[in-house]
């Protein structure tokens, strides 16, 4: 399954959390599922905890995120002069 197919599986509904980034309907939003990879669970912890949940909704979640970043800029922060 390419990058744009596995990307199917996020869906934003209005009902659902704001409308924030879903999966596939569920009530399970993305920034959840990146929020236990980050504190170190596994993808195996995760399905687990998430029966329904498949592998490549994992991964769907992870390709969201990369996408995401991808357009963010980033400035270094400017050192501004102390005056006496």
């Amino acid at each position: 399954m390419n990058e744009d197919e596995v990307l199917e599986r996020i869906t934003m509904d209005p009902r659902i959390f704001g409308g924030k980034p879903i999966i596939r309907g569920r009530r399970l939003a993305v920034e959840h599922v990146l929020a236990m990879l980050a504190a170190g669970d596994s993808t195996e912890t995760i399905l687990e905890g998430y029966p329904w949940l498949e592998r490549d909704d994992v991964r769907a979640c992870l390709v969201y995120a990369r996408r995401l970043v991808a357009h963010e800029r980033v400035e270094p922060p400017q050192i501004v002069g102390t005056s006496s």
